[in-house]
């Protein structure tokens, strides 16, 4: 369903336990990836069938390999949709994200996903430019509406959504609210690379999570210590495939219709959502090194970690407030 994201590895999750009180593992599959829930508590409260009943009730939502889903039905649709309160979180939260990220996030851009080969069918040639222009007509969340009663509208009945660099997240964070519900304190979710954390994994010890290097595909020196935020890593290492000598990316600039082409290798984002890691990485990917760390700046609570390249050297970059949680060897 969503996208694969990268490079996040767990590590000394659950060595000890926290307060005496039993850790509880649930995996499973879902949304085309893997899942992992690990909890602490004095007895078993959550359940596999409950954690897929709500990622399968997403996937109804907005899933675009689901004929029946409601994002199916909308990219079906010549005007207007009611969404639910699924979709309508995200649609709206990617709004927010589009306006504070100046256009650079933006739902609309399936068609030019599909058309560079990173929908159903690879491509095995570059579009031509032509092409290129006339999708571009209806590429642009201005020709999107959405109002109060969660009606999302399209202005152009050429206008697709695509909810793959966002939804992701949002899945996780939902997890996360059951394993609230039930009054766990302590936990980790982790979907497909989206990570989640609450409270502890062992008495003041938080959950260490280390990321890994696009220099060599093991990992990186950074090794985070979170409680009580969210993770994810995005990179251009991976959803990528070569077209006429030439490496083509996932990350598609929804001004031109090209996929990005900068030198920024990956990015890491803390945030207090999965949903917002989720979004802002894709952001920070489209930027230059000093943008993506100018932007976290200006934001409250995201965080970023970029890895470029820089005259055949691979450089790192962070925003002010990264380092408070990284391991101290």
């Amino acid at each position: 369903m969503f996208k694969g994201v990268f490079i996040l590895y767990l590590i000394n999750i659950g060595c000890f336990v926290y307060a005496q009180q039993p850790k509880f593992i649930i995996d499973g599959q879902a949304q085309g990836t893997s899942y992992g829930v690990q909890y602490y508590a004095p007895n078993s409260v959550v359940s596999k069938r409950e954690i897929d009943s709500v990622l399968s009730v997403i996937d109804k939502s907005m899933s675009l390999y689901d004929n029946q889903s409601l994002i199916t039905a909308f990219n079906k649709a010549d005007q207007s949709i009611a969404l639910d309160e699924h979709m309508s979180n995200v649609v709206r939260r990617s709004f927010e994200i589009n306006r504070i990220s100046k256009g650079i996030f933006d739902i609309t851009v399936m068609p030019l996903v599909n058309l560079w080969g990173f929908g159903p069918n690879r491509v095995k040639e570059f579009p031509q430019p032509q092409i290129i222009d006339s999708i571009l007509q209806f590429v642009g969340m201005d020709k999107l509406a959405l109002n109060n009663n969660n009606t999302l509208t399209k202005k152009d009945k050429r206008v697709q959504v695509d909810l793959n660099g966002i939804a992701q997240g949002y899945s996780v964070d939902v997890v996360s609210q059951l394993l609230d519900s039930k009054g766990i304190e302590n936990y980790l979710v982790e979907l497909g690379g989206e990570i989640k954390v609450k409270g502890y994994k062992d008495v003041h010890v938080p959950f260490e999570i280390a990321i890994e290097s696009p220099k060599n595909g093991k990992y990186s020196d950074v090794i985070l210590q979170l409680t009580d935020r969210a993770v994810t890593t995005s990179g251009n290492y991976r959803r990528a495939f070569d077209v006429d000598g030439r490496r083509i990316h996932h990350h598609i600039n929804p001004s031109d219709g090209y996929p990005v082409q900068n030198n920024v290798t990956s990015v890491t984002v803390i945030a207090r959502t999965a949903m917002d890691a989720d979004g802002y990485d894709n952001v920070f990917m489209a930027m230059t090194p000093e943008e993506g760390v100018n932007l976290a700046n200006s934001l409250k609570d995201i965080e970023v970690y970029i890895i470029y390249e820089d005259n055949g050297q691979f450089k790192e970059a962070f925003s002010a407030g990264f380092h408070q949680y990284i391991r101290n060897n």
